[in-house]
C-alpha cells in the first residue's frame, strides 16, 4: 500500500465532519442496536461524539417542525426531477455537479443530505461556521468538497432513519445490511411506503429552501427504477457509464476509503472484491430488466470518456436528447467549472492481467453492452 493510500484509511481528526454528523439520534442507535453495539474500542470516541451530536439536533429538529412545516408540506414538487444513475465511480458526481449549475435546477447539498432532519432551520446558523469540519477534498479522489457542493440523496435517507445499504459503513465487519433497500422489492407495503415518503419529505425540504427542479443522484437509485417510475412518471434518467475495469478499482478503494474514516469498527475488508463484483452485475441486470418501464426518451446513457473529453459538447447534447430546456441558460457556468478544474487530474490505474481477465470475466455484458474492449 503506498503512503498515499495508507493515509486515506486513516480515522480523520476528531472533530471533522462525517457521514453520521447530521443523524438522527434514534437512527444512530438502531444501527447500533442491530450490530450488537460491536464499536472497535479504538472509535469509541468518535462514537460518543457522534451520539452527543445527534442528541443536540432532536432541538434543531423540533425547532424545524414548529417554524418551516407549513412553509414544508406547502411545497410542490415538480413531476419531472432528473435523476442520476450509474455504479459508483462512474462519473455521477461530475454529472451532478454539471447539472446544478443550471439556475432551474435544485439539487440537495452536502450539508443537507448529512443534516436531513432540520436543514431548513439549522442551515443559516450551523453552516457558516462550521465549514472548517469538513476536508477540502473527498479523501478517495480528490475532488472538491464543501456544504455547498451536490451530494447523494441517499446519505440523507441513511440520517433520517430510512434503512438504507449505506448502514454497513458503520459496521464494515459485519455481513452488508438492508439489501433489500436497494431493488425495494422484497418489502412489505408499510416499508415501501415509509421508503417513499422519506424520500417525497427530504426532496420538500430541499425544494422549501430552492425551489427549481430537483436534480438527484445515487448509484442505490439504479436498482429502483420501477419506484420511481411509479413516483415520478415524468422524471428523467441519466445513466452513467465508464470502463469497467476502472470502476472496480476505484470502487474498492472508495469502499475501503468510506469504512476506515465513518466506520465504527477497525475495517478488515473481508470479502470486499466479492461483494463489489456480486452488486456491480445485479445493479446492470436489474437495470436491464426494468430500463423498458421508463418512457421512450427519458432514459439515456452516457459514457464518462466522452463526457470529459469535451463538456460542453456533450452537455448540449444531453440536453437536447432529454429535452431539458435551452441549454445556454447553463453553458455559461459550464464553461467556467471546466475553466476552473482544467488542471484537475483524476486518477489513472494499472491494473494486472488478473484484475483485467476477473473482471472481464465477471461483467463481460456490461462491456459488449456499452463498448468497452473485454480483450
Amino acid at each position: 500500500m503506498s503512503r498515499e493510500e495508507d493515509s486515506q484509511l486513516k480515522k480523520p481528526p476528531w472533530n471533522q465532519a462525517g457521514i453520521w454528523t447530521g443523524c438522527d439520534l434514534f437512527a444512530l442507535l438502531r444501527i447500533l442496536k442491530d450490530n450488537r453495539f460491536q464499536v472497535s474500542p479504538s472509535c469509541w470516541l468518535e462514537c460518543g461524539i457522534d451520539l452527543a451530536i445527534a442528541s443536540l439536533g432532536i432541538s434543531f429538529r423540533l425547532a424545524n417542525s414548529i417554524f418551516c412545516s407549513r412553509g414544508i408540506k406547502k411545497s410542490e414538487l415538480p413531476a419531472d426531477p432528473i435523476i442520476v444513475i450509474g455504479h459508483w465511480r462512474t462519473g455521477t458526481t461530475l454529472l451532478h455537479e454539471l447539472l446544478s449549475l443550471d439556475p432551474r435546477h435544485t439539487c440537495p447539498t452536502t450539508f443537507q443530505c448529512f443534516l436531513p432532519t432540520h436543514f431548513p432551520f439549522s442551515e443559516r446558523l450551523l453552516k457558516g461556521w462550521s465549514r472548517f469540519t469538513l476536508p477540502a477534498t473527498r479523501p478517495f479522489d480528490s475532488m472538491s468538497m464543501s456544504w455547498e457542493l451536490p451530494q447523494e440523496d441517499e446519505f440523507a435517507l441513511l440520517n433520517m432513519g430510512v434503512p438504507s445499504p449505506y448502514a454497513t459503513i458503520a459496521f464494515p465487519n459485519r455481513p452488508p445490511q438492508n439489501q433489500e433497500y436497494l431493488t425495494l422489492d422484497g418489502l412489505s407495503e408499510r416499508e415501501r411506503r415509509r421508503w417513499r415518503r422519506g424520500l417525497i419529505t427530504f426532496l420538500k425540504q430541499v425544494v422549501y429552501k430552492n425551489p427549481g427542479k430537483p436534480v438527484i443522484k445515487s448509484p442505490t437509485h439504479t436498482f429502483r427504477l420501477p419506484t420511481l417510475i411509479e413516483m415520478f412518471p415524468n422524471a428523467r434518467f441519466i445513466n452513467v457509464v465508464r470502463n469497467p475495469v476502472h470502476v472496480f478499482l476505484s470502487t474498492l478503494r472508495l469502499w475501503k476509503s468510506f469504512y476506515a474514516t465513518n466506520g465504527y469498527q477497525k475495517p478488515r475488508f473481508e470479502g470486499l472484491e466479492g461483494y463489489v463484483l456480486a452488486t456491480f452485475s445485479h445493479m446492470h441486470e436489474r437495470l436491464e430488466a426494468t430500463r423498458r418501464l421508463v418512457p421512450e426518451g427519458h432514459l439515456i446513457d452516457v459514457r464518462f470518456e466522452e463526457l470529459v473529453a469535451d463538456i460542453p459538447g456533450q452537455m448540449k447534447a444531453l440536453y437536447e436528447q432529454l429535452d431539458l430546456g435551452e441549454f445556454r441558460n447553463a453553458s455559461d457556468a459550464i464553461s467556467e467549472y471546466v475553466a476552473q478544474r482544467a488542471d484537475y487530474q483524476k486518477r489513472e490505474y494499472e491494473p494486472t492481467d488478473e484484475v483485467k481477465q476477473l473482471v472481464c470475466d465477471r461483467w463481460r455484458p456490461y462491456f459488449k453492452r456499452y463498448g468497452y474492449d473485454c480483450r
